[in-house]
């Protein structure tokens, strides 16, 4: 069930963005929240990039910053909408990330930041099949979202944004290991790096 804050955030993009540079201040702010999972990879004009669940557009500004060819996808039309005002320099579908209207091996790279932890179990399953399936060969699947911290003094933090933010989804990600998930599906090299005392993951798979 949805809290009346996040029913609030998604509504007002004023107060979801505060709430996501707050958030993002555990990691050094919110450019480099935003460029950790993409920082050291190959990224160029040319490369194929797709930013799912990209909402209103806030990690695809800094996607078409490095490449010509970005696509944001969202179910939502409201954050579509949004996205495209915000950042038009990308192209927009408006579709459910476990279900891709796009041909096989069309993406060098697939990113996704702080969404995944929105999805049920066998949709979060669903959807890494699909983005495996829509990945070139040597293409990468950019990951950055919540995990089990590791440091004890980030859970009471964690904990009271889930309670106001969140819904059981969140919960339940932090008890799923995003990299073997990946493994199982068939991505043939997996890293995770751990930041904000364990509280913030981000996982790489190569295809």
């Amino acid at each position: 069930m949805a809290t009346i804050l996040r029913n609030l955030s998604y509504r007002y993009q004023w107060l979801y963005d505060s709430i996501s540079r707050t958030a993002a201040l555990a990691v050094g702010g919110e450019d480099r929240f935003r460029t950790l999972p993409i920082a050291d990879l190959p990224i160029s004009p040319e490369t194929r990039v797709l930013d799912l669940c990209c909402g209103s557009g806030q990690a695809t500004q800094y996607l078409v910053r490095r490449s010509q060819h970005v696509t944001g996808l969202d179910a939502s039309p409201k954050s579509i909408e949004r996205a495209k005002a915000n950042v038009p320099e990308a192209d927009y579908v408006e579709a459910f990330a476990q279900d891709l209207p796009f041909e096989d091996e069309r993406f060098d790279l697939v990113h996704t930041s702080a969404a995944l932890h929105e999805m049920e179990p066998e949709i979060l399953n669903r959807i890494v099949w699909e983005v495996f399936r829509v990945l070139k060969p040597g293409g990468v699947f950019a990951i950055a979202d919540f995990h089990k911290p590791t440091n004890l003094l980030f859970w009471p933090g964690l904990a009271a944004f889930f309670w106001l933010f969140e819904t059981e989804t969140a919960w339940k990600l932090l008890h799923t290991d995003l990299s073997g998930l990946l493994s199982a599906v068939g991505f043939g090299r997996c890293d995770r790096q751990l930041y904000a005392g364990g509280s913030l993951q981000v996982v790489r798979g190569w295809k």
